[in-house]
């Protein structure tokens, strides 16, 4: 019979399921953050998990990892506000 209990290092491991974000880019973020975890960089949340994969997993789930997309298009600048005179 399996045994039910819970223990604190039993996370689930999911990706999440936003539209707005991309599978690939979520995997290789966190591939990037548990590399960067693995040569000695202090995580960004208290963990009783050893694996660095699933620790990066979740930072970057929680949005605590920064990073930027080379592929999107660059922000566009601010429109100026057209003066009430020339209206």
């Amino acid at each position: 019979m399996p045994d039910n209990k819970t223990t604190p290092n039993n996370i689930v491991a999911s990706i999440p399921d936003d539209p707005d974000q991309s599978t690939y880019r979520f995997i290789i973020v966190a591939a990037k953050r548990a590399r960067q975890l693995q040569g000695g960089s202090r995580p960004f949340l208290p963990t009783t998990s050893k694996k660095s994969t699933i620790t990066a997993m979740e930072e970057v789930r929680r949005g605590l990892v920064k990073y930027e997309d080379p592929g999107a298009a660059p922000p566009s600048p601010p429109e100026e506000p057209v003066p009430a005179e020339e209206i």
